[in-house]
């Protein structure tokens, strides 16, 4: 399994962002200086984290972004899935639905894709970003 760039962009924002958690709010700018995210895609992985309800946004002066969880409460899997979308392993896994598979309708192994991608959203989702934060806090001391 691959990560997008967005994802694993996602990931760094959010992990630099938790750093900086309980103090003032932040925005795409110094997200986007701090780590080195292009900020047009800063600002596009800021919607799609806010709009997945990650993250808060407030407006005007003073505005910028907040958690809308704690950090320890914030998983890799729900970044990624917020992201990319639910995670799955195979194009049909997760899915009842014909996929384009030419395999699809006389695949055996579909069925048990399901155990593949659930195991590894669960291995995702024991990672918090509290966690993450707290490992990079310690490389940086």
């Amino acid at each position: 399994m691959r990560l997008t760039h967005l994802a694993d962009y996602a990931v760094v924002i959010l992990t630099a962002a938790a750093q900086h958690s309980g103090e003032e709010r932040l925005n795409a700018s110094a997200l986007s200086a701090e780590t080195g995210v292009p900020l047009p895609t800063a600002q596009k992985l800021l919607g799609k984290l806010a709009a997945a309800g990650l993250l808060q946004s407030h407006r005007g002066v003073g505005g910028g972004i907040a958690f809308a969880r704690a950090p320890d409460a914030i998983t890799l899997a729900d970044i990624i899935e917020a992201v990319e979308g639910p995670i799955a392993m195979t194009q049909c896994s997760g899915s009842d639905e014909a996929s384009d598979c030419a395999l699809d309708a006389r695949c055996r192994l579909k069925p048990h894709m399901n155990i593949v991608s659930r195991t590894v959203r669960d291995a995702l989702a024991g990672v918090t970003l509290e966690h993450l934060a707290s490992e990079r806090r310690m490389e940086i001391a």
